[in-house]
């Protein structure tokens, strides 16, 4: 499942009794014992999170009934759903009593082998049915059940719900148990055949979708069969007045599997892309991982209502429409990107995460972690290898290195959680990533290769651990892997600092390794850490070639003899491990491995390091850098270099990252003075180097059709970089001649971007608006893009303005998320002296918590940096959490994120 936006963090406790009218209420808490550990214990209704106890990886039992088949039939309703279940069990321990989760669900019956269940078979509770082992035969039997839900009223979008018409389901992680009663676990694996049936004969859904192979279908109905065992977290069904976008691809051993994407009528134009990113990944797999496709159907379905990005249902993902849908009229260059990648992720999901899955909840970075590393491969082949290698380090620094060093740290595989829809971070997918491409580095890509073929074929169909992945690898290459664990075990990012000295030819290295105490771990073992290295003479030659040093120790000591003269350092290249490196290199030190160095990422970190610890400085009083500034000029004068290179070496580190840098040094960041700085640096850039962005800025125009491919993507990209550095001497000039030009959305959004920031956007905002209103992706970006770029002193109150629009539809999840990211984007405008922007951020999270908790606990994040802050703002910061955590009835999800952000200390 791809995780929306940095985008990405579900549900406890137990009831009280059973309840005579057979309802079971969602606000109930769940029965673990079904989940494979103890149950909880609390009063009735929603418990504060300090009372409910927490779900622990060391508790783990397995189920004690093997599922050998599900049948399901659906009769859709609006309002009464019926939901008729078969499941075909076997005890696997005497004696058992079979406990099912089940979560706002109407009982009508329930039957063994045929024979209905009595009251005094069975407990019915808020949180699920327990049938007692009284009641069950011996050897195998049948349960059936019917229930009925309301799939109008589920605004939490799990389980079933209706999105603009139409029947859609998300079930990932604890979704499938507001459908039917079932063990709803990723251990429980079964094969499912479906029937979905409208009642409406005169008028029957044309599009009726699930899992699987086609059966068959006529006049308000259809089968389904998915072959392959799943868990129920798998399950997918999709209903409504849908256009299917055809194609087909042929596999490896030439079987034909058709395609499909399903969009709403006259979103069929905007589906091009997104089905050859799918042929694309469907090869690339076949060609780089062994993988072939397994059914004779893969089907894609747009969905406009969406809490995460897109979601990998065995043969039917179902996608935020924001990922399917692009043109170069309404989606920019990494809109287009993401599609590409995201379509990718959920299909590689097919045999990392659905032939091979996780066994419980704890092991989400085995099936997460290791597909987005999965997905970053691809791109980096679809596109540019290094510039896909240093976004990826920009966002694993924006969002997870910010995760480690606050409130919210977990290890990687977490040991304890109280809900687990909380815990779909950057921590368990980007960091999970950088994991797995440590390991590969260690064991070299035979042995990745050799690791993988053996864990494929060891795990296929099962429910797998994370020791049992280390395990292939020990197998494969014979290497102990003990110490590398410690990076799933472990929280925090661990620091490094290298200190060099040089005698008689020889280079000397001392390296020592630490990580900071993080909630509940207060002190950590040294890791293994694979740091590349390489070294370059005086006059930028390389003399020694990459080369991994594998840290092992708190201090290790490495020599380097037989050198003509002392070396620059050219450290962790390509960012082999996700640490925070220290290096006293001098600004000319770094200035000359960003002009010399033959490793792109390391060019451009020393850049960046340039560029934040000039900014740094500028806060403090001191003027912009020319050492930044002149390599800033080299760079972009440099034709040879990749464009979109050069742009990413231009643009300069955000306002968050100056904050953290600040912080880290022992400083309190003020956001004020930050944003000021930076708005300094890039004006002393521009007037430097305005007639190179110029004629760069000319020279970079790309001529003909629009295509998103990588080339002219990295063209527009440096021509936008240099806009947006002479948008601060030209009053927005260049930017309102682009912006009336522009055929595509890149350009004509960048042009927008820098007229907000110049204060001459009132009527390019209003054109924006009359000429893309009814498209409802696009809008997203109009509000994002005013708030994001809005001067800071503006933003709490344009936010207010904003959401008071009847286009402000805030129950749709990316609409909530466009105006609510683009407000805390804006580091200065959030951080508002006044505390305005906390208040209305705060405000919009409780009003759309009792309606959607898994939105309001994702973006509660935007708070967990307030350590860092003055007292004044840290008072405001936490005024808000208390104001949240004392709301009557506030959701499970948003009470244990605001109990832990308000429990850091500062």
């Amino acid at each position: 499942m791809q995780h929306c936006a940095a985008e990405i963090q579900r549900v406890i406790a137990t009831a009280k009794g059973a309840i005579p009218s057979g309802v079971a209420s969602r606000s109930a808490v769940e029965p673990r014992a079904a989940a494979g550990y103890p149950a909880a214990t609390s009063i009735f209704g929603e418990p504060p999170v300090q009372a409910q106890r927490p779900i622990r990886l060391v508790d783990y039992s397995p189920y004690p009934f093997t599922l050998k088949a599900v049948d399901l039939t659906f009769r859709l309703a609006a309002g009464a759903t019926r939901v008729l279940a078969r499941l075909d069990l076997v005890a696997r321990v005497p004696g058992a009593s079979l406990v099912l989760d089940g979560v706002g669900l109407r009982l009508i019956v329930a039957a063994i082998n045929g024979d209905a269940l009595t009251g005094a078979d069975y407990l019915l509770t808020e949180t699920g049915l327990t049938i007692h082992a009284a009641a069950l035969p011996e050897g195998p039997f049948t349960l059936t059940t019917e229930v009925e839900i309301n799939p109008a009223a589920n605004t939490t979008m799990q389980g079933l719900y209706i999105s603009n018409g139409m029947y859609c389901t998300q079930c990932e992680a604890e979704g499938f148990r507001h459908i039917t009663f079932y063990p709803d676990r990723p251990d429980v694996m079964a094969p499912f055949r479906v029937r979905v049936e409208t009642p409406d004969a005169a008028n029957p859904l044309p599009v009726l979708l699930s899992n699987g192979n086609p059966l068959g279908q006529g006049p308000g109905w259809a089968e389904w069969d998915d072959p392959w065992p799943k868990p129920a977290y798998l399950f997918a069904l999709v209903a409504g007045d849908l256009t299917a976008y055809p194609g087909s691809f042929t596999t490896m051993s030439g079987r034909n599997v058709a395609l499909n994407i399903y969009v709403r009528p006259g979103d069929e134009g905007r589906c091009a892309f997104a089905m050859g990113a799918l042929k694309r990944a469907m090869a690339w797999d076949e060609r780089t991982y062994g993988r072939e496709y397994d059914l004779d159907i893969f089907n894609i379905v747009a969905v406009d209502d969406f809490n995460m990005g897109a979601m990998e249902n065995k043969g039917l993902n179902i996608f935020n429409s924001k990922w399917v849908l692009a043109s170069p009229e309404t989606a920019t260059d990494n809109d287009f990107e993401r599609i590409e990648g995201i379509i990718a992720h959920e299909y590689f999901h097919n045999w990392t995460g659905n032939r091979i899955t996780c066994r419980d909840w704890f092991q989400l970075c085995l099936k997460e972690g290791l597909t987005v590393y999965r997905d970053q491969q691809f791109t980096a082949d679809m596109r540019s290898a290094p510039v896909k290698r240093i976004d990826d380090v920009l966002t694993l620094r924006a969002r997870q290195f910010r995760e480690d060093q606050g409130p919210l740290a977990h290890p990687v595989r977490p040991d304890h959680y109280v809900e687990i829809n909380n815990f779909y971070t950057a921590t368990v997918y980007e960091k999970g990533a950088e994991v797995i491409g440590m390991l590969k580095s260690l064991v070299g890509e035979g042995g990745y290769r050799a690791a993988l073929d053996l864990y494929f074929s060891r795990h296929d169909g099962e429910a797998a651990t994370i020791e049992d992945w280390l395990k292939v690898f020990e197998d494969a290459t014979g290497r102990d892997l003990t110490q590398f664990k410690r990076w799933y075990t472990d929280a925090g990012t661990p620091r490094v600092t290298v200190k060099d000295s040089y005698e008689n030819g020889t280079l000397t290295l001392n390296v020592s390794q630490s990580t900071p105490p993080t909630p509940g771990q207060p002190e950590k073992a040294p890791r293994v850490i694979p740091l590349a290295l390489g070294l370059l003479s005086p006059n930028g030659d390389e003399v020694l070639p990459t080369t991994l040093l594998e840290l092992t120790e708190a201090h290790q000591t490495f020599t380097f003899p037989g050198l003509a003269a002392r070396p620059i350092l050219s450290l962790n290249r390509g960012f082999s491990a996700p640490v925070v490196l220290t290096h006293s290199a001098s600004p000319a030190e770094q200035a000359f491995v960003m002009a010399h160095d033959t490793d792109p990422f390391t060019r451009w970190e020393a850049g960046r390091t340039l560029a934040r610890n000039g900014l740094c400085a500028m806060v403090n009083g001191a003027d912009a850098a020319p050492d930044h500034i002149d390599a800033l000029g080299r760079i972009l004068r440099d034709n040879s270099l990749d464009p979109a290179f050069r742009a990413l070496c231009l643009r300069l580190p955000g306002e968050e990252e100056i904050a953290q840098t600040l912080y880290d040094a022992g400083q309190t960041p003020d956001p004020d003075a930050i944003h000021d700085a930076r708005g300094r640096l890039a004006t002393a850039l521009a007037r430097t180097h305005e007639t190179d962005l110029a004629g760069t800025y000319t020279a970079m125009r790309v001529p003909g059709p629009y295509t998103p491919d990588a080339g002219p993507a990295g063209q527009r990209a440096l021509r936008l970089a240099c806009l947006g550095l002479l948008n601060r001497l030209d009053g927005g000039a260049h930017a309102k001649a682009l912006f009336a030009q522009a055929d595509n959305m890149t350009e004509s959004l960048a042009a927008l971007a820098c007229l907000i920031e110049e204060g001459q956007a009132d009527d390019a905002t209003a054109t924006f608006k009359t000429r893309w209103q009814a498209d409802r992706l696009v809008m997203d970006k109009w509000f994002t893009v005013q708030l994001a770029h809005a001067t800071p002193d503006q933003t709490p109150a344009l936010a207010k303005t904003l959401a008071a629009l009847p286009e402000f539809e805030w129950k749709n999840p990316n609409r909530y998320r466009a105006l609510m990211g683009g407000l805390s984007a804006n580091h200065a405008g959030f951080h508002q002296a006044s505390g305005a922007g906390y208040r209305f951020y705060a405000d919009w999270l409780l009003r759309v918590d009792p309606l959607n908790p898994q939105i309001a606990a994702r973006l509660s994040t935007a708070f967990e940096t307030w350590p860092r802050y003055d007292a004044a703002r840290q008072t405001l910061i936490r005024a808000e959490l208390g104001r949240m955590a004392a709301q009557p009835g506030l959701s499970r999800d948003l009470t244990e994120m605001v109990t832990r952000l308000a429990t850091a200390k500062a």
